[in-house]
């Protein structure tokens, strides 16, 4: 049993059956750190949050179709992943090409700058926008989400060595970029 009164599982056999009051329940208990996910996702609050959204009314029409194969977190994940991964793939503003992209005169502070303006944790969150979206992803979904790499391998739907594969080089890339920032420590 959870604090909310009864566990994931059971709150989806509920769903299936269209009970308002088990969909309120899960979501007051993911609603915020879903939300947070698809933020560093889509890195756009609006669409976060319909996206958060979405993935809610996904878990209501398609809840009789949960097979418990995984954890009821994870198949929400799942679903919250390919919400973002098509958001992503459909939005029409294209990246920049890295040309261009070494054209544009930064006027902002420089990092040394900024580093010294903000705590560690925002140091941190400006360092993670520096990551590739498969890096950043992986990242969020263990540290954050405090994922395990097995729910993260079910999650983002690729096998597990990649996971890790994917968090030694985030945490490497993350490390320099931290160490190039003013930050002694790369990884708390």
């Amino acid at each position: 049993m959870t604090a909310l009164g009864t566990d994931d599982r059971d709150l989806i056999k509920r769903i299936a059956k269209k009970d308002q009051s088990a969909i309120d329940v899960l979501f007051a208990r993911y609603q915020l750190r879903l939300s947070r996910f698809m933020k560093r996702m889509v890195k756009n609050d609006a669409i976060a949050a319909e996206l958060t959204n979405e993935v809610f009314m996904k878990v209501w029409r398609h809840a009789g179709t949960f097979s418990s194969r995984s954890a009821v977190s994870t198949w929400i994940y799942r679903i919250a992943h390919n919400e973002a991964i098509s958001y992503l793939r459909k939005r029409s503003d294209e990246a920049l090409d890295e040309e261009a992209v070494l054209e544009i005169v930064d006027t902002n502070d420089t990092p040394e700058v900024t580093i010294q303006k903000t705590d560690k944790a925002a140091a941190i969150r400006q360092c993670l926008v520096s990551l590739s979206d498969e890096h950043r992803e992986v990242i969020e979904l263990v540290y954050y989400q405090e994922m395990s790499v097995r729910e993260v391998s079910e999650t983002v739907g690729i096998p597990a060595n990649t996971v890790k594969t994917r968090m030694f080089h985030a945490r490497k890339y993350l490390s320099e970029l931290l160490q190039n920032a003013g930050i002694d420590r790369g990884w708390p």
